[in-house]
């Protein structure tokens, strides 16, 4: 079994511990943040490990890039802490789990993988996408959600046989090279997590929104400016790859549509709080998503902008409700070329 690369010694070194006293869901003072996190770090029971909402955030934080949300998920399985009730859990190991149902199909580049995603494929259409291949299914299902679940024994165990599927059923046969990600989750697997365990990946990845951009950027001339004014729900798995941000930004530079300053967003970005929700932590959930609408809508957003079709499925309703627009950036850049 894949082992992470971690180093203690540095962790156990740090003195500001920023994976802690920056998570905007644990509230800890310096030295007990200093203490739950040394706990953690020497395989001990820690509060951390209870008052995690596996949002991701601290893999971002950490400056030494030692991996702390990856070491937490770790402490949680073998110290049998369960984010989310065993049932749910369980009951979604089976779900999403490989049906050995793949057949070999011949696409030509460039090729997008859905994922888990398939039904957002209508998404996929017009000048952007024109000539993409797109594949998907559970049976190259990244399995990354699982990290929400405090089981990366799932995820070692069935990451290698997606890739393995990928490869022979997909790109192998058709001489393709590289991987689109619609979802920052299959990203971050591929760029992130993959590497911090020891997993090769031997395709390139290629993040959504650089694809788009690329593509755009050749369209460029075609492209009607939409004036709107909008706010970027970024999902938790941006947070393994947030050098993806400036891609955001140069796509809404692009399209001509003002992105406000706003309290939470970038670095500080909320978690939708669907997870929250799965933990049957209610009141943090709305508290969350009361915080998160307000202040897009503060920030004057005509449009509410998603990347994760899980964000958008928790937050449209309120998003609504707040007289803003929901919609998948696929769709907004569409917008911009009469489609």
């Amino acid at each position: 079994m894949q082992r992470l690369r971690f180093d203690p010694d540095l962790c156990l070194k740090c003195e500001t511990v920023d994976c802690i006293m920056r998570c905007q869901y644990i509230h800890l003072e310096q030295d007990r943040a200093k203490e739950e996190h040394d706990r953690l770090v020497r395989g001990r029971m820690s509060s951390i490990l209870h008052e995690c909402v596996t949002c991701y955030a601290c893999e971002e934080y950490c400056p030494h890039g030692n991996h702390p949300f990856y070491l937490i998920v770790e402490r949680q399985e073998a110290l049998s802490v369960h984010p989310v009730p065993v049932p749910i859990e369980k009951s979604q190991v089976v779900m999403m789990g490989p049906r050995g149902k793949i057949r070999p199909r011949e696409v030509q580049a460039p090729v997008i993988n859905m994922c888990f995603f398939g039904m957002m494929k209508g998404g996929i259409r017009g000048r952007i996408f024109e000539g993409v291949s797109t594949i998907g299914g559970p049976d190259i299902f990244c399995n990354l959600m699982f990290l929400h679940f405090a089981r990366n024994s799932t995820i070692k165990e069935r990451l290698p046989v997606m890739i393995g599927n990928i490869m022979k059923f997909h790109l192998e046969p058709s001489g393709v090279h590289e991987l689109i990600c619609y979802h920052d989750e299959c990203y971050g697997t591929y760029t992130s997590w993959a590497p911090a365990f020891g997993i090769e990946v031997p395709f390139k990845p290629v993040h959504l929104f650089d694809f788009m951009l690329k593509r755009m950027l050749d369209l460029k001339d075609e492209i009607r400016p939409l004036g709107f004014t909008v706010a970027y729900q970024r999902p938790c798995s941006s947070r393994l790859c947030p050098e993806t941000d400036s891609l955001v930004d140069d796509l809404f530079a692009l399209i001509g549509v003002q992105r406000p300053k706003r309290r939470y967003e970038y670095g500080r970005a909320l978690c939708c709080a669907g997870v929250i929700d799965a933990a049957q932590r209610f009141d943090l959930a709305e508290e969350n998503r009361r915080k998160n609408v307000e202040d897009m809508r503060a920030a004057g957003a005509q449009y509410a902008v998603f990347n994760c079709p899980f964000c958008f499925w928790t937050l449209a309703e309120p998003v609504m409700k707040a007289g803003m627009v929901p919609i998948m950036m696929s769709d907004l850049c569409l917008m911009a070329f009469g489609q």
